[in-house]
């Protein structure tokens, strides 16, 4: 063993191999000397575990490029995602238009008039434009832009009811992705929550008799994650519009999802608007820009111009304001709804929502030989329906007619299959399927690139 020890080259020596000096030119003399000290560590343990050299001790340049491409790597890698779930939190949610991505490249290339007017070379507010384009899209007063929606709910109960009573309806405090809770997020906002009304029956009574003195608001959030069904009561806009009107209360929507336009013309179920709730005389609404929207991770609230400047003047607004990329694209996603008719072309989200099962089964058959010409002696290939869901909180009950590619191990081996699964996860861009029925599925409604899909399969 002593002998296999001496057998490494020190860091010095390697440093003149011609190969290695390459190296040093292409990636830097001191991350390629950390390299060398981790591949000699990881020999020397190879040797006290196998008593020998590790296979890679005969080409050091080789392993060293290896190692260095591993450790430059991102964390953030860009996937196939054949899941089945079209808004997928764990995978960045909605994928952005190339306006947007034009746009966010802009602003990252060079400075932009985040907070400077041209008008008067003076200080400007970061949220103007973007608010300016949406109320003209919704009708509301003012706008307020944040880091995501769940901000936006902390934002404006810390605005508008610190110390103060906030009444909702049990039925509605949702807990979202990573267990994170409404009725926390509340508390932090240092207001009271008050429930009102059973899991499944709220009346309007119920909101009129909870209001007290210290009754800041009164709240409504759009249960986007889940629907209960059958013996069920609640309470619409209007009717707690007119609640607020009548007791001098504003009235704050968590909408969640924010589709702008009428799910419905596609033939899709239909979506609270937020321009419709603004219409009707909700104070505040506050909703996602990642998810139906189809933009960048942001919360949007619009409303009433006086209660949005107290959200502006609030010292949460800083910490909770977004940076000009992402601003950039917003601001792009947003103005694709200034063309309605080319929407579902440019928005990749409605493209994908609004995919045909015909247009989808006739992408598999064009799929399929080059995945029964890789996968066929392994596994049996075939195509099937199946359901895609939306995500994210998104209409959760509704499901999407689609085809999906399946692949059954041949041996009926449970591990066959996760081994196979878990090698097209660590592709050069990772495929992304589920695992079910002892099959796994490769949903093709989000599929875009087939030339990049069939490269990854023979990978």
């Amino acid at each position: 063993m002593s002998n296999l020890f001496h057998q490494l080259p020190s860091v010095d020596s390697l440093l003149r191999q011609p190969a290695l000096k390459a190296l040093s030119t292409e990636w830097g003399h001191v991350m390629l000397v950390a390299i060398l000290r981790e591949m000699q560590q990881s020999a020397r343990d190879h040797i006290r575990q196998h008593q020998q050299l590790p296979a890679w001790s005969d080409d050091w340049a080789g392993y060293a490029r290896s190692q260095l491409l591993l450790h430059s790597r991102s964390g953030l890698r860009p996937v196939l995602n054949l899941s089945g779930t079209l808004l997928h939190t764990n995978l960045g949610r909605a994928q952005l238009a190339e306006a947007a991505v034009a746009a966010a490249v802009r602003a990252m290339r060079s400075p932009v008039t985040l907070e400077y007017s041209l008008d008067d070379a003076g200080r400007g507010h970061r949220d103007r434009a973007l608010a300016d384009l949406l109320c003209q899209l919704t009708g509301a007063e003012d706008a307020c832009i944040v880091n995501n929606n769940a901000a936006a709910v902390l934002l404006m109960l810390a605005a508008l009811a610190p110390g103060k009573q906030v009444i909702v309806s049990r039925g509605e405090l949702v807990e979202i992705g990573g267990a994170f809770r409404i009725p926390d997020v509340m508390t932090q906002a240092g207001c009271t929550l008050r429930e009102v009304g059973t899991t499944n029956r709220t009346h309007l009574k119920d909101y009129r008799q909870a209001i007290e003195e210290d009754t800041a608001l009164l709240m409504k959030v759009h249960t986007s994650n889940y629907q209960i069904q059958g013996f069920t009561k609640a309470v619409s806009e209007e009717e707690l519009i007119a609640l607020g009107e009548e007791s001098g209360l504003p009235v704050v929507v968590d909408l969640g999802s924010g589709s702008l336009i009428d799910l419905s013309q596609y033939g899709l179920p239909e979506e609270p608007m937020p321009q419709r709730l603004i219409a009707a005389g909700v104070s505040l609404v506050s909703f996602s820009g990642d998810k139906l929207l189809g933009g960048p991770q942001a919360g949007i609230i619009i409303g009433k111009k006086v209660l949005i400047e107290r959200l502006q003047q609030h010292p949460l607004k800083r910490a909770l304001r977004v940076d000009k990329v992402t601003l950039g694209a917003l601001e792009a996603t947003l103005q694709l709804y200034h063309q309605p008719d080319k929407l579902a072309e440019q928005l990749p989200t409605l493209r994908f929502l609004t995919r045909t099962q015909a247009d989808i089964h006739a992408q598999g058959l064009r799929l399929l030989p080059a995945v029964e010409a890789a996968c066929g002696q392994r596994f049996c290939v075939a195509l099937a329906p199946c359901s895609s869901q939306i995500g994210s909180g998104s209409l959760p009950v509704e499901r999407l007619p689609g085809t999906a590619i399946t692949l059954t191990p041949r041996d009926g081996s449970g591990s066959t299959l996760m081994a196979f699964s878990n090698q097209l996860r660590q592709g050069d861009v990772p495929v992304i399927g589920r695992i079910h029925e002892g099959a796994l599925w490769l949903d093709l409604r989000t599929l875009e690139d087939e030339e990049l899909f069939i490269r990854m399969i023979n990978a």
